[in-house]
């Protein structure tokens, strides 16, 4: 007896002929195949760079002939190498602007969502335009102005995680157009049934509005954490001291002396700074893959 496929779904392998099968889905399973090559290639080399105890360019291959935590022992136990304060000051750096930064976000987002007020298109589209041009265009006026209030109050000068995470908060609008747009598929009733019952535009906001777009809020923040974490160039700018630095410039400093020999290390540290951005995707999948507002609304 012939199956009658369900209208609507996909097309299966036993549902269409072999050529048509492949002209129409078979050959985004091999893109599928390269693009996961593609992205696995480098990943596998620098995880082989980290167990490779010679830690040099010339000796690193794809699959590693040799085994060896001698990289990760040496990096965690030198003392010349405070990977351990390197990691605390990127953690502190990263949480900081990812919860400022989504707060503000939400914030913005949910006003441009909600209300109608003189100026509010003006506002996105100033957004907008603003998130074209990279925050390191500003990188000598920022060195200027956090250099001025440094003499002021030393505590967010130059050379400062304070001063570092204040130039990184200008930033903190980032995520509007992307929150945004979950908030306007979130019906105005629940707003309005809110205001019914005596809430204000505080109590909707964090009580009712915010827990329903949790799901954007996780890509957010984890867009947002990403970033911070891979941030270099303004890193290396307004932090030298070695025990200031972020995980971004102290392992680019140990092989800007030596890139054949230190290899080892910096792969090392590499796989490790990796392990928080990994452990945070896992922990807000659950959220990613949620609905947005199940549950919200009554049918």
């Amino acid at each position: 007896m012939a199956i009658t496929p369900v209208p609507g779904s996909a097309p299966t392998r036993s549902s269409l002929p072999r050529s048509r099968w492949w002209r129409e889905v078979g050959w985004r399973h091999v893109v599928g195949v390269l693009a996961v090559v593609w992205a696995l290639v480098p990943v596998l080399y620098i995880v082989s760079a980290s167990l490779n105890p010679s830690g040099s360019v010339a000796s690193t291959t794809l699959v590693p002939r040799e085994v060896s935590l001698v990289n990760f022992r040496e990096l965690l136990t030198s003392d010349s190498i405070p990977f351990g304060r390197w990691a605390l000051n990127t953690v502190l750096v990263c949480t900081v602007v990812t919860l400022a930064q989504l707060l503000f976000s939400a914030l913005a987002a949910y006003a441009f969502s909600r209300f109608r007020f003189q100026g509010r298109r003006g506002g996105l589209l100033a957004l907008l335009l603003i998130q074209m041009f990279p925050q390191f265009l500003a990188a000598v006026a920022l060195y200027t102005m956090i250099s001025s209030i440094g003499d002021a109050v030393p505590a967010i000068g130059l050379n400062t995680l304070l001063g570092y995470t204040l130039v990184l908060m200008g930033g903190a609008l980032g995520q509007v157009w992307l929150i945004k747009g979950f908030f306007d598929t979130i019906p105005l009733s629940l707003d309005e049934a809110a205001k019914m019952d005596g809430a204000g535009h505080a109590t909707t906001f964090f009580r009712i509005i915010l827990p329903l777009v949790r799901p954007i809020l996780a890509v957010s923040g984890l867009l947002v954490f990403v970033s911070v974490i891979a941030e270099f160039l303004l890193a290396s700018i307004f932090l030298t001291d070695n025990n200031r630095k972020t995980l971004a410039v102290g392992l680019y400093g140990l092989i800007d002396g030596d890139r054949s020999n230190n290899l080892g290390l910096f792969a090392a540290g590499a796989v490790l700074t990796a392990v928080p951005v990994v452990a945070l995707f896992l922990w807000l999948q659950r959220y990613i893959v949620g609905g947005i507002t199940a549950g919200g609304v009554k049918g």
